[in-house]
C-alpha cells in the first residue's frame, strides 16, 4: 500500500520543526487543488501519512511548507521585511502508487534542501 509522508527539520537550530503548517495539493493541469492543511508534532512529523492507499494516485503534487511563520514564531533572525523565505514549495510526481514517497524539508531561515527520502 503506497502512502505519502513528510517531516521538517530545523538545521538553524538542529531540531524537528514542531507545529508547521504544510499544505498539500495535487496539480491537475494548471488547476491546484488542496488537499489538506496539516501541522508538524514535536518531532517535526505528522499524525500518519498525507496520502495512504488509494488517496494516493499518480500525477503532480505539490507540497508548502510555512517556514516564515514557523521562524518568526521560534524568534528566530529572518531578515528584514519581507523575510527571505516566506512559504517553500516543493513539487513532486508519484508514478507508483504502492511506493512509499517520503519527502522530508530540511530548513534554516535562508535556505532549505529536500530529497526523496525512504
Amino acid at each position: 500500500m503506497g502512502r505519502l509522508t513528510t517531516h521538517v527539520l530545523d538545521t538553524a537550530t538542529g531540531v524537528p520543526a514542531s507545529g508547521m503548517q504544510v499544505d498539500l495539493f495535487r496539480l491537475e493541469g494548471a488547476e491546484r487543488i488542496l488537499l489538506k492543511i496539516v501541522q508538524t508534532n514535536a518531532d517535526g512529523r505528522l499524525e500518519g501519512s498525507l496520502l495512504e492507499g488509494f488517496e494516493l494516485t499518480t500525477g503532480m503534487y505539490e507540497l508548502e511548507f510555512h517556514v516564515g511563520h514557523y521562524f518568526a514564531a521560534m524568534g528566530a533572525a529572518t531578515g528584514p521585511d519581507p523575510r527571505f523565505l516566506e512559504v517553500v514549495p516543493v513539487r513532486f510526481g508519484v508514478s507508483d502508487t504502492d511506493g512509499h514517497y517520503h519527502v522530508p524539508l530540511l530548513v534554516s531561515p535562508f535556505g532549505y534542501s529536500t530529497y526523496r527520502g525512504s
